[in-house]
């Protein structure tokens, strides 16, 4: 009888043993090629912040204990993403800091919704959506109905995330056809007033502060065609067209044409503007606007980055021009430089 209870003992405590204990924790680690920063930064929505360190080799590992568990977290070292985390998840993560995007992989316990979040956003970083309202109605909405059904069958083939999670992204995704509609509506009825400033003299600025020296006002730029890019710094769709800009510079050296980029950042962040011009080796004419100024107002520019193409009498060729990124420019400025 001893030796009976003896051995259920043994079984029990082998049973107990080998039963991992929850972790009131998540674990992440990994490492990324070509890194260039030395801190991984987290951030979620419920206000948890975490900076991890990146040692030489790109390699970082370390434990976030998370109030909230099962929360969507922006991830950001040398590119962004996101990341799914759970107490008790134990993710690594890949990456080439060269190609954020394409290169990034997860795995490891509890990295299905992360690696659905990484499919998801490289999906829609591909699709053309400024093309798409280009388009007639009809047209348009067979693309968005293409592209409602390429969602649905992503979030069928990642069929192991997160309960809840997988719940929100299926309402998200039946939001989705009325949302790009009203945006379709709401951009060609935005196109329809711009293009009722094209051909008519454009509005002025005035002594907008050069990078390098003095100010310029827009009448200083009359006898050449003028290529405007309105940005900031820390608008980061306006930071992905710098190098088509500078190819475009490149491209149409020695041609009519001036290109003249205007920061509408805040007065605080000049030294900012000034750094980013300086490291990324910027050119053409380099403006900050100034404060409270009508130029903005004027052109109705309510997002950017936003170009605009002037003729040498300063009339308005496009006050919706195409971006550097878009072949559609190269077009435009050959017809007229020609």
């Amino acid at each position: 009888m001893k030796k009976v209870l003896l051995f259920v003992g043994v079984v029990g405590l082998l049973f107990s043993c080998s039963k991992e204990e929850a972790r009131d924790y998540a674990t992440l680690s990994g490492k990324i090629e070509n890194a260039t920063v030395k801190e991984l930064i987290i951030n979620g929505k419920s206000g948890y912040s975490k900076k991890i360190s990146i040692n030489e080799d790109g390699i970082f590992s370390d434990t976030l204990n998370l109030k909230k568990t099962g929360e969507l977290f922006m991830f950001m070292a040398n590119g962004r993403s996101q990341v799914f985390l759970k107490n008790g998840d134990d993710i690594k993560v890949t990456v080439d800091a060269n190609n954020f995007n394409k290169t990034l992989k997860y795995s490891g316990k509890g990295s299905e919704t992360s690696s659905y979040i990484a499919e998801k956003l490289l999906m829609q970083s591909k699709i053309p959506i400024q093309n798409y309202f280009k388009l007639d109605k009809a047209n348009f909405d067979k693309k968005i109905n293409e592209l409602t059904n390429k969602f649905t069958e992503l979030i069928k083939k990642h069929n192991k995330i997160d309960t809840a999670f997988a719940s929100e992204e299926k309402k998200s995704l039946e939001k989705l056809p009325e949302m790009l509609a009203t945006q379709y509506a709401q951009v060609n009825s935005r196109n329809k007033q711009l293009a009722s400033l094209d051909g008519k003299p454009s509005p002025e600025f005035n002594n907008y502060e050069n990078y390098k020296g003095g100010t310029t006002s827009l009448k200083d730029l009359r006898g050449k065609y003028v290529y405007i890019d309105v940005w900031a710094t820390w608008c980061r769709p306006c930071i992905g067209e710098i190098p088509h800009l500078q190819k475009l510079e490149r491209e149409f050296h020695n041609k009519n044409i001036e290109f003249v980029s205007i920061s509408v950042d805040k007065e605080s962040a000049k030294g900012k503007w000034k750094k980013m011009i300086a490291d990324k080796k910027m050119s053409g004419v380099q403006l900050f606007a100034t404060q409270g100024d009508s130029f903005s107002k004027d052109f109705n520019i309510n997002s950017i980055p936003r170009f605009i193409l002037l003729d040498p009498k300063g009339n308005v060729v496009k006050s919706n021009a195409p971006r550097p990124s878009s072949p559609d420019i190269k077009k435009v400025l050959n017809n007229l430089l020609k």
